[in-house]
């Protein structure tokens, strides 16, 4: 392998000067509306389908899928693409029903909607909740995993830290821009995301083409792939019988068969892309068509990231098993599978290193620059103007966006460079999944009977908050120790620890359940007619010709891969 070349640097050089160029032409043509705090954290009416549906992408492809997904196609295959697949279906159920009920209520943070339609104290503990886990969960893993993979293409040494600040930087500057410039500079990025990723399969493809010595051929890699690891090319991860490997054990644990359909993957992306903040963030500020038009086109593209995220992985596996990429799957004598998309990264030819490293930066950045902006809007409306200074004004609140931006960043930067939620120690991608386990069934049951049971009260939602993390805690670190490693609800299985672990799906699933459950009972034990209860009819849920022949070309994509590789 060889390091970057001269003109590898001179395609990231051009690629920056592209995306700060154009989002500093963005902010320039915009600096008088940029007062109005609407406009800034939403950028109100003026983000197009296509900047929506991109900027969804590009926040959502970032480090943990480039990195993190990798490393589980490098384990399991493609059964991790059902999080993608699964995704699109999920961005229509958003598009269609949640979107409708945000923009009927005009809420502008998912805090608001708490407020709202519950209580204040619901609203408080909701947001400053999610403050923590996007400065210390979500922009600290992003930046982790990103800076890692970074260094490794540049040969490792003492560079993570420099890359760190570097990434940081970049993100401040597009983000201070506000949703106007993140949204617009976000159609660049996943453009170069998707061209940078696109280049990095075909040379995934061709190595293993060269390897079994059929040439430089990317479809003859492909299927070789296909020829050598049929058991990685299985939408469906059967469950372990008697006698069964740790490897297949660890799998289920990842992705537990039929189980994971019932249950958590679809927590996971409800939650994901129904609930937070900076996913919703960039629909709130468009009329209805715009909004959902721009949630459908980024489902569309959820179907091809497996392509760029997970095939490099699969590749680097087959690479790996039959006595290749020894040394770059174990730097410094450490194997992870995480380093399987640097293994690859590190042999492509001069020039295409420079697009993969831009596209890699891109997917960084977008992810930070989106969240940042979100926990400034969490931060600037939701505590500053109603607990700090309900006075202020809109350049004022502008202003704290701001430096709410600048700290939250600076945090993540100091985290990161401890690892202090020890990141590199678990699969990125499922160490995201995991930690945001234990609150999404408690806040998606409190969004869901929100929007659609009048009788849901105040009392009920903050009972859900309070099961749902509960029994999360419990069915993941104690059920097993108190009932024992096997019931009527769930199995669990002996991890790599020698520990009895349920699959965390299954117990995102059951805290789910357990938690509505709990909601209704709670419930109706309230008032039968519940003022705070959101108003619903009919046609907020028409859904118009164009948007439905965008529904059904999805699903019908969705159904013949699953029909291809299940």
């Amino acid at each position: 392998m060889e390091k970057f070349a001269t003109v590898d640097y001179i395609i990231f050089v051009i690629y920056f000067f592209i995306v700060a160029g154009y989002g500093y032409w963005i902010y320039r043509k915009k600096t008088n509306s940029l007062s109005s705090s609407k406009d800034y954290f939403l950028a109100e009416g003026s983000l197009t389908w296509w900047a929506i549906g991109s900027s969804l992408i590009a926040s959502n492809i970032s480090a943990e899928q480039f990195i993190g997904m990798s490393g589980n196609g490098f384990e399991v295959g493609i059964a991790v693409a059902a999080y993608e697949l699964i995704a699109a279906v999920a961005l229509i159920i958003v598009a269609v029903w949640f979107i409708p009920v945000y923009l009927k209520n005009k809420i502008f943070t998912m805090p608001q909607f708490l407020n709202n339609r519950y209580n204040e104290t619901t609203s408080l503990i909701m947001a400053i909740f999610w403050l923590f886990l996007y400065v210390f969960v979500n922009l600290t893993s992003i930046l982790y995993l990103g800076a890692i993979a970074i260094s490794s293409m540049a040969g490792g040494g003492d560079s993570f830290h420099t890359i760190t600040v570097a990434l940081a930087v970049f993100a401040v500057i597009i983000t201070l821009g506000g949703m106007r410039v993140i949204g617009f500079t976000d159609v660049i990025q996943v453009v170069v995301l998707i061209i940078g990723g696109i280049a990095t399969t075909y040379v995934a493809l061709t190595l293993v083409s060269e390897h079994f010595g059929l040439g430089q051929d990317a479809l003859a890699g492909f299927n070789k792939l296909m020829e050598d690891s049929p058991e990685h090319f299985n939408l469906f991860v059967d469950k372990p019988g008697p006698g069964a490997s740790q490897e297949d054990i660890n799998k289920y644990l990842m992705l537990p068969g039929i189980g994971m359909y019932l249950a958590g993957i679809w927590i996971v992306n409800l939650n994901y892309w129904g609930c937070n903040q900076y996913i919703t963030q960039r629909a709130l500020g468009a009329d209805l068509k715009t909004a959902r038009t721009g949630i459908l086109f980024a489902g569309f593209l959820k179907l091809f990231m497996p392509i760029i995220v997970m095939l490099p992985g699969i590749a680097a596996y087959v690479l790996y098993k039959n006595g290749a990429l020894q040394h770059e799957m174990a730097p410094g004598g450490v194997f992870h599978a995480d380093n399987a998309y640097s293994a690859i990264l590190g042999y492509l030819p001069n020039g295409m290193k420079g697009l993969a490293l831009a596209a890699l930066t891109a997917a960084i950045v977008a992810g930070l620059a989106g969240k940042a902006n979100s926990i400034a809007t969490i931060f600037t409306l939701d505590i500053f103007k109603k607990y700090i200074n309900k006075d202020a004004s809109e350049a004022k609140m502008v202003w704290v966006g701001k430096i709410t931006i600048v700290i939250s960043i600076l945090l993540s930067v100091l985290f990161t460079w401890n690892d202090a939620l020890g990141i590199g120690g678990a699969g990125g991608f499922t160490f995201i999944q995991k930690y945001t386990g234990f609150i999404s069934p408690g806040v998606f049951a409190m969004f869901l009977l929100g929007m659609f049971w009048k009788r849901t009260t105040g009392a009920a939602a903050i009972t859900g908050l309070v099961t749902g993390f509960a029994l999360s805690v419990f069915f993941n670190e104690f059920a097993t120790k108190v009932f024992g490693p096997e019931t009527w609800i769930y199995t669990a299985y002996l991890n790599k620890a020698g520990v009895y672990e349920i699959p965390f799906q299954i117990c995102m699933g059951l805290a789910f359940v357990f938690t509505m459950i709990a909601m209704i009972a709670v419930s109706l034990f309230g008032p039968k007619v519940n003022p705070k209860a959101f108003v619903l009819d009919r046609s907020m849920f028409k859904v118009e010709p164009s948007v439905l022949a965008l529904i059904v070309v999805t699903l019908l994509l969705v159904t013949a891969i699953y029909v291809r590789f299940w």
